[in-house]
């Protein structure tokens, strides 16, 4: 990455992507499968010349534009930058996005930031639309492709960022400066493998492999089939950092761990969940043993409509309860913790009441979260046993009054067990499983988000009587038709 001056400003021109890099890269013909399946996959995943010429273009005069803009304006901006898959031809042909960062000093507030951020991006982009990850960013048209126009910090030190997209520049200068067109094709086929399994991106909702950890993995790895040779040997966690060069502070449930070459301290992978690893662990080896095409065709899997899953379940001869929460106005990245949190809580809860739990699963729609629990049966029994204290303790007395007397809910007892201790069994007001819930939703840490505003705006349905949505067919397929992603395609 070489730094231009342009005018008053330095302004980074990350080296174009070679046109040469067009239907190049792909594995040479060994007389494998595997070798013939990589070869035309990558071969349609290439951009051609023109269109990189196009892109390099696309860059160079949005780059311009930004300058002329933040001399109009006069405006602290210390540099811009195109980065990403965009600047490097790693990028998919139907997921092409030019990522255009502007960068401030570090010293300005975040208040400007903002400011001068959202400013420069709606002088140069059409359209603008304002968008909102940490923090608001812009989504715009530029000479026919979308842009995102991200403010950040120019900060001397990726180890020390102020902004969540302060390393995007040594992130880019680390692996512009070591790719090779061989690799960025082995890195678009990478990202199209893993798109297929349903693990292509990092954000909250995905929980699966960023771009950048995709293009580490492939410089580490030399090739998409290498990685999967070596992903096929991985137990849980996986750690690709030597003994005592790990990054500090990992999380319990940490699935795989790759130091940022640029900041030691961050692990790269930390998006990751284990079951997504767990699919590429499983997957690697399916198809190193049966390559084909179709690995790398991403196939959406339908709704389950709720008559087949009513179907499935006098099959299962089990229940399903349907929660429908309101969907507070948070960014997807702070929402989707939140609701997987609140379906633990929900299911958790159903279980310490007695239920069978057998599955859950969680959908977000446009104004409501859906939570379903799945459990063997939709009524607990009418008897609760509630144990009470050894004979001879001083609260004996307390529990055979409490229990005794003419208005206590009892079933049978008190008596005496066979250790010694009391025990009444009492009747359950709460049998069905949706007045469990129900009742149990004021008290239960759903995340901070997830409250409803007023009292009765959380519902809570079993499944035949639920409203019907194609996010309920989501949740449904999610939650009784799971299966690997490939067992449908022998």
């Amino acid at each position: 990455m070489l730094p231009a001056e342009t005018g008053s400003r330095r302004f980074i021109f990350p080296t174009p992507c070679s046109p040469s890099m067009a239907r190049e890269g792909a594995p040479p013909e060994a007389g494998g499968p595997a070798d013939s399946v990589e070869r035309r996959v990558a071969s349609r995943l290439a951009p051609t010349p023109e269109f990189l010429e196009r892109i390099a273009r696309a860059r160079s005069d949005l780059l311009r534009a930004v300058e002329e803009a933040a001399r109009s304006r006069s405006s602290p901006l210390v540099r811009g930058l195109v980065a990403g898959s965009a600047a490097r031809g790693t990028f998919l042909p139907d997921r092409l996005d030019i990522d255009l960062f502007l960068l401030f000093p570090p010293d300005l507030s975040r208040d400007r930031l903002r400011e001068e951020g959202m400013a420069l991006g709606r002088a140069v982009l059409k359209e603008p639309e304002t968008r909102y990850a940490e923090h608001p960013y812009l989504r715009g048209e530029f000479e026919g492709f979308h842009v995102d126009a991200v403010p950040g910090y120019a900060v001397s030190d990726p180890s020390h960022p102020l902004s969540p997209v302060d390393r995007t520049p040594f992130h880019q200068a680390y692996l512009i400066e070591r790719e090779t067109p061989q690799l960025a094709s082995e890195v678009r086929l990478t990202k199209q493998f893993l798109r297929t399994l349903g693990v292509y991106g990092s954000e909250a909702r995905t929980e699966g492999f960023s771009g950048y950890l995709v293009e580490l993995l492939v410089l580490r790895f030399g090739s998409l089939r290498e990685l999967l040779r070596a992903a096929r040997t991985w137990r849980l966690p996986v750690r690709l950092e030597p003994p005592g060069h790990e990054p500090p502070r990992l999380p319990a449930d940490v699935a795989l761990i790759l130091a940022d070459p640029v900041d030691p301290n961050r692990n790269v992978a930390s998006a990751l969940s284990r079951r997504n690893l767990a699919l590429v662990v499983l997957g690697a080896e399916v198809y190193l043993g049966s390559p084909a095409e179709w690995w790398f065709e991403p196939r959406p899997r339908p709704p389950l409509p709720r008559g087949a899953a009513l179907e499935r379940l006098r099959e299962r001869a089990s229940h399903v309860a349907v929660v429908r929460i309101p969907r507070p106005n948070v960014v997807d990245d702070t929402l989707y913790p939140q609701v997987r949190k609140a379906e633990r809580a929900i299911a958790e809860e159903s279980a310490r009441s007695g239920f069978e739990v057998l599955g859950s699963s969680s959908v977000v729609d446009t104004d409501r979260i859906l939570i379903l629990v799945e459990v063997a049966h939709a009524h607990r029994s009418a008897v609760r046993a509630l144990d009470g204290p050894p004979a001879g303790l001083d609260r004996v007395g307390h529990f055979l009054k409490k229990w005794s007397g003419p208005d206590a809910a009892v079933l049978q007892g008190p008596y005496v067990r066979s250790d010694g201790s009391l025990a009444v069994e009492s009747r359950r007001t709460d049998r069905d499983l949706e007045a469990v819930i129900r009742s149990a939703i004021p008290r239960l840490s759903l995340g901070r988000d997830l409250v409803a505003e007023t009292p009765g705006t959380t519902d809570v349905y079993p499944l035949p009587g639920a409203p019907e949505s194609p996010a309920l067919g989501e949740a449904l397929r999610e939650l009784l038709d799971k299966r690997l992603p490939w067992a449908d395609r022998y």
